[in-house]
């Protein structure tokens, strides 16, 4: 499993917020779910996301934001309209003075807003929840990160605009398994603005995403990601990349940041929390899948990296 596979490989979308919604300028809202991650796209018209940062960032038809939580922003058109809804926690809406909304903003299956003919449209997808693995790729995103639409320079073979048009074809179907229709390709327009977006040399992604290119560093990244249960040292994964294991060491600590077996550990443990949501998964189980010889073992690396057992973790998240 490489590191962008693990992002939603354990805890994909489950019954994600999905919702496509019309505007007539004048318009502004403000969001205060605290979901850990959103995606947002345009599909006609223009605004702009005004991020906790007090960033501004104009969304044109074909962008998509993706925006990482739980700090609150806004969408407007123009900027300064004042604001007509407050969307909290569990997709309450109301009134910036706390008072819900009409029931004429829904307008239709999935479909929310001020107006249906609204010139603005743009579809929303939010997650609600997160794990280990994903958590580190949220930790390297921006607050926002804005795919741009259709331009030249658009990257080759790039899958956002053809993900786009076909969720916003399906969104307000009302079919049987809908919903998981809907998740899955959440999922996929997720991944392919993100691959897009690491792929890029601009991109600022994080640095154990940009050392998988690397032909030294590359190939021992690769082999701890697909085989962590394996019992790795310095000079094994030296041999990878063909460097002795004083290179490799210094080139992994330059590109990554950390030392190898200190990558390693984040990796093995990160696996093991997510590992640890199947609630017939035991802790010994995951210890041998993560390259632990025994539940202790692993149990003491997990409190020394989380302060928490890993029976402990399962019991108070309630990992489903």
């Amino acid at each position: 499993m490489d590191a962008l596979a693990g992002l939603l490989d354990g805890p994909r979308a489950r019954g994600a917020f999905l919702l496509r919604c019309r505007f007539e300028p004048p318009w502004a809202i403000r969001i205060e779910d605290r979901a850990p991650l959103c995606l947002i796209a345009m599909v006609a018209g223009e605004c702009v996301l005004l991020g906790a940062d007090g960033d501004r960032h104009r969304l044109r038809p074909g962008s998509v934001a993706i925006v990482r939580g739980p700090e609150p922003y806004s969408l407007a058109d123009p900027v300064g309209t004042p604001t007509q809804a407050v969307i909290h926690p569990g997709q309450r809406c109301a009134t910036p003075d706390g008072r819900p909304l009409p029931a004429s903003m829904d307008l239709g299956v999935r479909t929310w807003g001020t107006a249906a003919d609204g010139r603005t449209v743009l579809l929303t997808g939010t997650w609600t929840g997160d794990g280990e693995i994903r958590r580190r790729l949220l930790t390297a995103l921006p607050p926002v990160l804005i795919r741009a639409g259709e331009q030249p320079g658009e990257p080759a073979g790039s899958t956002v605009g053809p993900l786009l048009r076909l969720l916003g074809a399906e969104i307000d179907r009302d079919d049987p398994g809908q919903a998981v229709v809907l998740d899955r390709l959440l999922d996929l327009l997720l991944i392919a603005v993100l691959r897009d977006w690491l792929g890029r040399a601009d991109g600022g992604g994080p640095a154990w995403y940009r050392a998988h290119g690397d032909p030294v560093v590359g190939p021992a990244l690769r082999a701890m990601h697909d085989e962590p249960a394996r019992p790795w040292t310095v000079a094994a994964l030296a041999v990878r990349g063909g460097v002795s294991r004083a290179a490799l060491a210094r080139r992994f600590t330059d590109l990554v940041g950390e030392p190898p077996m200190a990558y390693l550990t984040g990796w093995r443990l990160a696996l093991a929390a997510d590992l640890l949501r199947d609630p017939e998964a035991t802790v010994g189980a995951v210890a041998r899948r993560v390259g632990y010889a025994s539940p202790f073992a692993l149990s003491a690396a997990f409190k020394r990296r989380h302060g928490v057992s890993p029976s402990h973790l399962r019991r108070a998240s309630q990992i489903p």
